[in-house]
């Protein structure tokens, strides 16, 4: 009684916003977190935790980063090689950012797209990661009760980073695993037409998260054209360009409107952050570039409330201009991430295991949908925790990403070491194999039961195969185990 009575006392001190629940975090994707930071796996301290797949991060080129960085100590204002420039970087830098910074990362943002594009550095806002980004972007184009369309399913992070503070709805645009989850202009018209809040933009984010997938030349300028028609905004979050490898292929938004003379490029906006492509998500360098002059106005005055600090401005502008470390960091980084992806998809192929087929992203969309008891979200609440909890491996359960098809899980797999990749498909081994275990026991049990009917029944009936087909045909009344199931 008194713990709810300062509970209560807490939350009439506290304002409406800090006392509710709209940060997005009571999901399963921030519940799998909790879990691995409760008992985080360790392969000498903790063999039995819990292997954090929940958490897209680059982690396969760290050494390149470190090697660039003893390299060149000048690139840091706290060396002794670099601290001559500590004063003139450390003393108060307005919102614009240094012009160095922001030319290197124009010229970054060209090169992760093949150079088919120009950016214009007067147009590049910087904020803290694309967090700090997307919700800039929402209070510049959004009022509280306005929406905007996300097709599914979509990071669960953007429940928090783009409704919890501006009051912006999310209204879902929902995709089918029937055809890839590929967006649809049907879909969206549906979506639009349908949405009980005024439409104001259509978010995607290419290449996908949480799918792997990239959009295609035509689809992007059907999206193009459909926000166009509307007069409604246009925000691709492309933090993701520089991860595709094999044949995938990333055309950004930027290339695509090059193509479409009478676009209304006001509407036009583009998310980017250094957090997936170079794997510095610590760094919190997240950028706005949108092709709406009085946008990138207001988003620079709203972006001093989370700057990128000058310390890393300098470091980052260093090394993007070094374009021989940029070239070999972005080829060995597509290289590294296509075996990586190969590691892990092959296990699973053995495995039986289905996953989308993609080629981009730091994770796979894979498929236990054969494992639900019943094809519901409960079924698929119940298989995740025990993946979490027994298996102990961290997956985000595609409920969390508004996947309306339940079953699909989000795997990422290029924030761990070779070894702990072993692990974790041995973990996989072992959970499958008792499926299968409990599978065989189950039809056995069946078969015998059978047996023992069938007996009966001749007893009584003279021609028993009518009803015996009857019984155990498709159309019988009772279903077969969802463990008889997953091992068919």
């Amino acid at each position: 009684m008194v713990a709810l009575t300062a509970e209560k006392q807490d939350h009439n001190l506290l304002s409406r916003m800090a006392a509710g629940d709209g940060h997005g975090e009571n999901s399963a994707y921030f519940d799998g977190w909790k879990a691995y930071e409760e008992n985080p796996f360790h392969p000498i301290d903790r063999p039995d935790g819990v292997i954090q797949m929940g958490l897209a991060e680059n982690q396969l080129c760290g050494d390149l980063m470190r090697k660039w960085v003893l390299e060149h100590p000048e690139a840091s204002i706290c060396t002794a090689e670099g601290v001559n420039q500590f004063s003139d970087i450390a003393i108060f830098q307005d919102y614009h950012g240094l012009p160095e910074f922001r030319q290197a990362v124009a010229k970054f943002m060209e090169k992760t797209r093949n150079n088919k594009v120009k950016f214009d550095p007067d147009r590049i806002v910087m904020s803290g990661g694309a967090t700090g980004a997307h919700e800039t972007v929402a209070f510049c184009l959004a009022n509280p009760g306005d929406g905007f369309l996300v097709p599914t399913p979509y990071y669960p992070g953007f429940d928090r980073d783009l409704r919890w503070r501006t009051g912006v709805n999310l209204v879902p645009v929902t995709c089918h695993s029937s055809n890839g989850f590929k967006i649809t202009v049907e879909a969206l018209d549906a979506a639009y037409e349908n949405a009980r809040v005024p439409v104001k933009g259509l978010l995607i984010t290419n290449p996908s998260n949480p799918l792997g997938t990239t959009l295609d030349r035509d689809c992007l300028k059907s999206l193009v054209k459909f926000t166009n028609d509307k007069g409604i905004h246009l925000i691709a979050d492309e933090i993701y360009a520089a991860t595709t490898f094999g044949e995938s292929e990333f055309i950004s938004v930027a290339e695509v409107i090059e193509e479409i003379p009478d676009c209304n490029r006001d509407l036009i906006h583009i998310v980017y952050s250094l957090s997936k492509d170079m794997g510095l998500p610590g760094l919190r360098v997240g950028i706005i570039y949108s092709y709406n002059n009085r946008v990138v106005q207001i988003a620079r005055k709203m972006s001093s409330f989370g700057l990128v600090s000058s310390q890393t401005q300098h470091l980052i502008a260093k090394m993007l201009s070094d374009e021989d470390f940029v070239d070999e960091f972005i080829r060995k980084s597509k290289l590294r991430l296509a075996e990586r992806h190969a590691e892990l998809t092959t296990g699973l192929d053995g495995l039986g295991i289905g996953w989308l087929k993609a080629g981009a992203g730091l994770f796979i969309w894979m498929d236990l949908r054969n494992l639900l008891k019943t094809a519901t979200f409960d079924s698929e609440m119940e298989l995740w925790r025990v993946i979490v909890h027994k298996v102990k491996l961290n997956v985000s359960p595609g409920g969390s990403c508004h996947c309306h098809e339940p079953g699909w899980f989000r795997v990422c797999f290029a924030n761990m070491d070779h070894q702990t990749m072993e692990t974790a498909l041995e973990r996989i081994r072992v959970f499958t194999s008792q499926i299968e275990e409990e599978s065989l026991k189950l039809t056995k049990q069946m078969a015998k039961k059978k047996k023992c009917w069938q007996s009966s029944l001749r007893l009584s009936f003279k021609d028993t195969r009518r009803f015996e087909e009857g019984f155990f045909s498709p159309h019988s009344p009772v279903p077969p185990s969802p463990l008889v199931r997953a091992q068919i």
